[in-house]
């Protein structure tokens, strides 16, 4: 079943039939709503869209490189991602003197008489293969990476993420479960301040018929366990079959995550905060043996820039298809977050639409 598609259709539908006309700080123009939310039963499926083609490296290279604290570029464009390159280029351009345009001296494929600031183009390719000016123009302040994993000043650092999974494996009821971008202390240094602010956990206990559920599953998905699991006889008690589910590590709690956005910039953006939340979900559960539950997203300014009404309307007409499954293997990993590559996880089954070309505003 896939409502996620139908749900985010009907956000798209709500902002071009309700929206009202507001201006914006890239000067573009939305049509914008206010206070929407969308919610998703990971058992469904993974809500990675299906109504356009989805660029699902792109998305799983951006939310590693949140999870290692990088706020550095060159991460991003080493690994053929590049939906930070226009807000690093701008802020180049807002701090652009003639001195700083060369680069050991020479200005590339530019005249030092120009006196111009470097192309895109340039930019991007300094990044990727020059380090000292990769880390002197790369960085784009203290944005979601570093708040999720070193929060804080002059060394003084919390690691939020790696406290949240401490917590879900040792206070799994508690209602302080959260992770926050929004460093008000440090919002005058970001590139851009956190669209997405913040994310909430909550975790419930499985019912014996869920976790009986999960045990059958996963005799029919694991042929190593089947053999075993057939020489098992069933048994009739709860208590017993509660012993049969922990001996073969069944969980025994289902996770949720709930994350707060301001800004939604929804034909491009969302579609990615949706999947990139799911994927994190995943993440959680599969670290701390729980089974991913509920996605909810409460999006503050909903908005579609006007020169992206023509790529929705498109969108609009289009027929859902059956969402893919996500395969994830972390190995050993626990806590280790800095070692996630994209390699770990695989999408699959999917299909979906053909892509749609719609321009982003920075």
């Amino acid at each position: 079943m896939n409502t996620i598609d139908k749900q985010y259709q009907s956000l798209l539908r709500d902002i071009l039939d309700n929206g009202v006309e507001k201006s914006d700080r890239t000067g573009t123009g939305t049509i914008s709503v206010f206070g929407r939310q969308i919610r998703h039963k990971m058992s469904e499926g993974y809500p990675l869209l299906t109504t356009k083609k989805m660029a699902f490296k792109t998305m799983v290279t951006e939310l590693i490189w949140f999870l290692r604290g990088d706020t550095n570029i060159k991460y991003l464009v080493d690994n053929g991602c590049n939906i930070w390159n226009g807000d690093c280029y701008a802020n180049y351009l807002k701090k652009w003197k003639p001195e700083n345009t060369c680069v050991d001296g020479n200005y590339i494929d530019q005249k030092l008489e120009d006196e111009r600031p470097l192309s895109k183009d340039v930019f991007i390719h300094l990044i990727k293969t020059n380090d000292e000016f990769a880390e002197e123009w790369g960085d784009l302040g203290p944005i979601y990476g570093k708040q999720w994993r070193k929060w804080g000043q002059f060394n003084d650092y919390t690691d939020q993420i790696t406290n949240l999974i401490h917590d879900l494996k040792t206070n799994p009821d508690s209602r302080r479960l959260m992770v926050n971008a929004w460093n008000v202390d440090e919002l005058h240094e970001m590139v851009l301040p956190p669209c997405h602010y913040g994310f909430q956990v909550y975790t419930r206990e499985l019912s014996a018929e869920e976790r009986k559920n999960i045990y059958y599953k996963l005799s029919y998905t694991h042929i190593e366990l089947l053999s075993q699991l057939n020489k098992d006889t069933p048994p009739t008690d709860k208590n017993e079959w509660n012993k049969l589910f922990d001996k073969y590590n069944i969980p025994t709690r289902a996770i949720s995550l709930m994350w707060n956005q301001r800004s939604v910039d929804t034909p491009l953006g969302l579609p990615f905060n949706i999947a990139s939340y799911a994927l994190l979900l995943e993440i959680f559960a599969k670290m701390v043996n729980m089974v991913p539950d509920e996605l909810i997203a409460n999006l503050g300014d909903a908005h579609i820039y006007k020169n992206q009404i023509d790529g929705v309307k498109e969108q609009l007409i289009r027929e859902p298809m059956k969402l893919p499954k996500i395969d994830i293997h972390l190995g050993i990993l626990d806590y280790e977050l800095d070692k996630l590559e994209v390699d770990m996880f695989k999408l699959v089954d999917y299909q979906s639409h053909s892509s749609i070309k719609m321009p982003l505003s920075n």
